[in-house]
């Protein structure tokens, strides 16, 4: 699996796919107009708490079979909520 990061930001609210174990789904586009399906698994629930539509986030991980980004590290750079207040 070739690791790789990349900065983006959230296209849409993040949906949770599966509660056991906890799976989240966000895409995100990066600084090239590439958009990503990323698969969000490790601390999930914080990723669902900070990030919000709009949200710059940089992520670290790998693409599996499906061709979808599986994230085993991220940051939430600004949230919209954060930036607003």
């Amino acid at each position: 699996m070739e690791q790789r990061a990349f900065n983006g930001k959230i296209m849409a609210d993040p949906k949770v796919l599966k509660l056991s174990p906890l799976l989240i789904f966000a895409k995100v586009a990066d600084e090239t107009g590439n958009v990503h399906n990323c698969l969000i698994h490790q601390h999930g629930l914080n990723f669902l708490y900070q990030a919000t539509s709009g949200a710059r986030v940089a992520l670290y991980g790998h693409l599996n079979q499906r061709k979808q980004f599986v994230v085993t590290h991220f940051t939430v750079v600004a949230s919209s909520a954060s930036v607003a207040s």
